[in-house]
């Protein structure tokens, strides 16, 4: 694994804000990290590239502990972050010769073809840049070098949608060659990138699996009953978000099989009108098991 967490705790005036954290990056893979505010992602990005240390577990990236991470290591690692601060007072050019130098694979060509697709200005002082235009300088400067590695915290807040489209065509083109953990509430736009998701909740990966297979096992299901009678009580726990309009019962079955829905639902209804069962989109994916962790704890 390209990144490897074992039981990654940090505390802050004794709050656990990391409570246990493992997760796994594959080579070549962009997996997203997803889960609400406070859940730990960006500490947990600041400790993979040690700007924090963690009090207690272990993280590697390049099989290097983080905290030992050389200027070696760090010049194959780009990291992009909403509240990242730029020196407002330098010129998107200046700031990229002061740059330059850290970097031994730092490509000109590409930095260039990169500051043309996204409209940088170079005269222009990176304090004068609106929100977006400081966004894309970050991404700019992080990609020239070519990372073997890219974090990205919330790199989507609060751009337009044009901006975001041409943040996300330029990942695109970095894919295979860039291994990416990215930090977003914006699940619609990173779903096209992701290879892998990682749900974190209270400090910890509740699960981290690849995109493709948590597709697949998932589905939004629609039951049409043929009477107006109420949902029984006790339901499959693999179906989540149940709701019933009528004669109308929408869940999302996490354990979906095309040859054993049928049998499943008539054991729960009997005899139905009809069963429609559709894939869903990665933020349906992410409110419905959001919805289902935070109902399990208010019940412990």
């Amino acid at each position: 694994m390209l990144v490897q967490a074992d039981g990654l705790w940090k505390r802050f005036k004794g709050v656990a804000v990391l409570q246990g954290l493992s997760l796994a990056v594959p080579e070549g893979s962009t997996v997203a990290l997803v889960g609400a505010n406070g859940a730990g992602k960006t500490t947990t990005m600041k400790v993979l590239v040690n700007l924090l240390g963690p009090s207690a577990g272990t993280a590697t990236v390049f099989g290097v502990d983080t905290r030992r991470l050389s200027p070696r290591e760090l010049a194959q690692i780009g990291y992009v972050s909403e509240h990242q601060q730029l020196p407002g007072r330098m010129t998107v050019s200046a700031y990229m010769d002061y740059l330059r130098p850290f970097y031994p694979t730092w490509d000109r060509s590409l930095e260039g073809e990169i500051v043309g697709q996204f409209r940088l200005p170079p005269d222009r002082r990176i304090g004068d840049l609106s929100h977006g235009m400081r966004i894309k300088t970050m991404l700019a400067c992080a990609l020239p070098f070519r990372p073997r590695l890219l974090l990205l915290d919330e790199p989507l807040t609060g751009l337009d949608p044009l901006v975001r489209d041409e943040f996300i065509d330029r990942l695109k083109r970095q894919r295979g060659e860039t291994t990416i953990l990215v930090s977003s509430h914006e699940l619609a736009e990173i779903e096209e990138v992701t290879t892998h998701v990682a749900f974190v909740d209270g400090g910890q990966v509740k699960f981290q699996e690849a995109l493709s297979d948590l597709a697949a096992r998932l589905r939004k299901v629609t039951v049409i009953l043929p009477d107006d009678v109420p949902c029984p009580a006790r339901l499959p726990g693999a179906w989540l978000d149940v709701r019933q309009a009528g004669t109308i019962v929408s869940f999302v079955d996490t354990q979906y099989s095309a040859l054993d829905l049928p049998a499943r639902v008539g054991a729960i209804f009997g005899a139905v009108n009809r069963i429609d069962a559709e894939p869903i989109a990665l933020r349906t994916i992410y409110t419905a098991l959001a919805r289902a962790f935070r109902d399990e704890e208010a019940s412990a």
